[in-house]
C-alpha cells in the first residue's frame, strides 16, 4: 500500500478500524473530534459499531459493557473528557477487561483551551481513577507513529486484559502527514472469560465484575493485577535513543517535543556540543532502567515538556541522584523551538 496523506485524528480512526475495531464510543471534544467523524462514517462500513454517546461518562461504560461482552473495543477524547473517563477506566482496569482509549491532550487545567499540551501526562502514567491500578500509555511523536501504537495497543491491551491508553497532543491529532496504514489483519484472541450468554460446555454464566467484598479476595485481586503490571513492566518498555552513543548531555522528550528536540540536537552537535534524546515510547511502562544507565555516561538530563514539569519527575526517579535532572517546558498551548532548547542546555552548561 503506498503512502496517503492523512490528518492525524483520521488516520488513527483508519488504523483502528484496520486493527478490526468491533465497536467505538465517543463524544466530541476538540481537538480530537475527527476521531469520532471518521469512525461514524467508515466503521459501520467494516461490519463495526458507532454509538455517539450523551457524554464522556456514558462511552467510557459503554466501553465496558462491550469489552466485557469480549468486542475489539475503543473510545477516544481529550484532557477533561479523559478526566470524567477515569472511572470508568478505573472500572476496565480492575474487571480486566481489554479496551482502547485514545487521548489528544490540549491545555489545562479545568476546560483550559484547545492547543496542544502535555499536562495529562500524570493522569495518564498515575491514573486519575481509584484504586491500584495501572493503564499501558504508548506516545507517538507523528501520525505514522500513532497508527502503528492504535495497532499495538489493541494487541497489547487483549494480550494482557487491560486497558491502553494512547496518547497524543493536539499537534499530532491535527497535523497532516503521509502514512502507511498496517491492513493486515490482527490475530484474535479467545476470550473464554467474556460475558456471553450461559456456555453448554461451562454450564454457567461470566460475570464481568470488579467488587470484592471480602477483603482477603480483594487484596488477592490486587495482587495478581500487580504480578501482570511486572510482567508489563519486564517485556513490554519501548524507548528511543538518539544520538546517545557519545553524548555527554541526555534530552528525554517524548511525542511533539522530541521531534523539535532532535532539530536543536542537530543546531548544537554543529557547535561541538555533544548531546543526544532519550524519546519513551512507553510512558507506562516507563524506561528507567535506559534511563538510569545513560545517567552512567553524561554530565546532566534536561526534560523538554509542554508542561509544567510531570516528566521530569520520572526522569529524576530513573537517575537517582547519579545526575543533575534540569528541565524546561513550555505551557497552555505554547510550543517551544530549537533555540529555547539550545538556550536551556547552555544555561547548564554556563554558556551564554
Amino acid at each position: 500500500m503506498s503512502k496517503v496523506l492523512m490528518k492525524g485524528n483520521e488516520a488513527i480512526a483508519q488504523a483502528a478500524i484496520a486493527a478490526g475495531c468491533d465497536a467505538f464510543f465517543g463524544y466530541p471534544i476538540t481537538p480530537q473530534n475527527e476521531i469520532c467523524e471518521y469512525m461514524s462514517k467508515y466503521l459501520a462500513k467494516s461490519g463495526g459499531a458507532f454509538v455517539q454517546a450523551e457524554s464522556e461518562l456514558a462511552a467510557i461504560n459503554m466501553v465496558y459493557g462491550a469489552a466485557g461482552a469480549g468486542a475489539r473495543t475503543m473510545t477516544s477524547s481529550s484532557s477533561p473528557g479523559i478526566a470524567l473517563k477515569q472511572e470508568g477506566i478505573s472500572y476496565c482496569a480492575g474487571a480486566e477487561l481489554p479496551c482502547v482509549i485514545v487521548a489528544i491532550s490540549r491545555g489545562g487545567p479545568g476546560l483550559g483551551g484547545i492547543l496542544p499540551a502535555q499536562g495529562d501526562y500524570n493522569q495518564a502514567t498515575r491514573g486519575g481513577g481509584n484504586g491500584d491500578y495501572k493503564v499501558v500509555v504508548l506516545a507517538p511523536n507523528g501520525v505514522q507513529e500513532a497508527t502503528e501504537m492504535v495497532r499495538d495497543a489493541f494487541l497489547l491491551s487483549e494480550k494482557y486484559r487491560n486497558p491502553v491508553m494512547v496518547m497524543a497532543d493536539g499537534v499530532i491529532g491535527q497535523m497532516m502527514e503521509p502514512v502507511e496504514i498496517n491492513t493486515d489483519p490482527l490475530p484474535k484472541f479467545e476470550k473464554p472469560w467474556a460475558a456471553t450468554g450461559e456456555s453448554q460446555s461451562r454450564g454457567t454464566r461470566n460475570v464481568i465484575n470488579s467488587l470484592f467484598l471480602n477483603p482477603v479476595d480483594l487484596e488477592n485481586h490486587n495482587i495478581a493485577l500487580r504480578k501482570k503490571y511486572d510482567t508489563i513492566e519486564e517485556n513490554e518498555v519501548q524507548v528511543d535513543l538518539y544520538m546517545m552513543e557519545d553524548a555527554d548531555i541526555a534530552l528525554v522528550a517524548y511525542g511533539t517535543p522530541s521531534r523539535i528536540v532532535k532539530s536543536a540536537i542537530e543546531e548544537m552537535r554543529s557547535q561541538g556540543i555533544k548531546v543526544g534524546l532519550i524519546r519513551p515510547k512507553t510512558l507506562y511502562p516507563f524506561p528507567f532502567k535506559q534511563i538510569n544507565e545513560a545517567a552512567d555516561k553524561v554530565k546532566f538530563m534536561l526534560t523538554a515538556e509542554l508542561s509544567m514539569g510531570q516528566m521530569v519527575h520520572d526522569v529524576r526517579l530513573a537517575v537517582n541522584g547519579k545526575v543533575p535532572v534540569y528541565f524546561y517546558g513550555r505551557a497552555g498551548g505554547m510550543i517551544f523551538e530549537p533555540k529555547e532548547i539550545s538556550d536551556a542546555v547552555k544555561s547548564h552548561l554556563g554558556g551564554e
